[in-house]
């Protein structure tokens, strides 16, 4: 799917109001791709009100909202996630979304929804577009994509 940045946050807030507790998103793209920007969309889904924050330097944010979010980026923390209480974020309450998700291999659960981000400029638009491709892993998250793209 194709979606300039108002598009892409319309489509994150949709997405948003249909997630439940517990429920994962993982998040890949490269820098500059648009994930912390989709967040944005997600957490007004989740009727949160907060500036929402690259966590980059945190690892973990958490908003609270109609849900919590826990917002976590794993690209520093390499190939050792039992740098932090991860399964803390993953088993509680709220929703978890995982930037750079991907660099977890094995330790990621094995259900999940994962959204690949492509940014580029095509020269005869001069907003950036993103592809956005939605990969669930899992019926919860086979259910979730069809009722979003519904």
């Amino acid at each position: 799917m194709k979606y300039n940045e108002a598009e892409m946050l319309q489509f994150a807030e949709k997405l948003g109001s249909n997630l439940q507790a517990q429920d994962i998103i993982v998040l890949t793209g490269e820098l500059g791709a648009g994930k912390t920007t989709f967040v944005k969309g997600l957490a007004l889904g989740l009727n949160i009100q907060q500036m929402i924050k690259s966590p980059t330097y945190t690892i973990v944010r958490e908003y609270e909202g109609r849900l919590p979010l826990y917002h976590m980026d794993v690209y520093r923390i390499g190939d050792d996630p039992d740098s932090f209480d991860m399964d803390d974020y993953l088993f509680g309450e709220g929703v978890s979304v995982i930037e750079w998700g991907e660099l977890l291999g094995k330790d990621l659960p094995e259900d999940y929804l994962e959204i690949v981000f492509d940014k580029y400029v095509d020269s005869f638009d001069t907003d950036a577009d993103r592809d956005i491709q939605l990969i669930p892993h899992g019926q919860r998250y086979v259910q979730l994509v069809e009722s979003v793209q519904a």
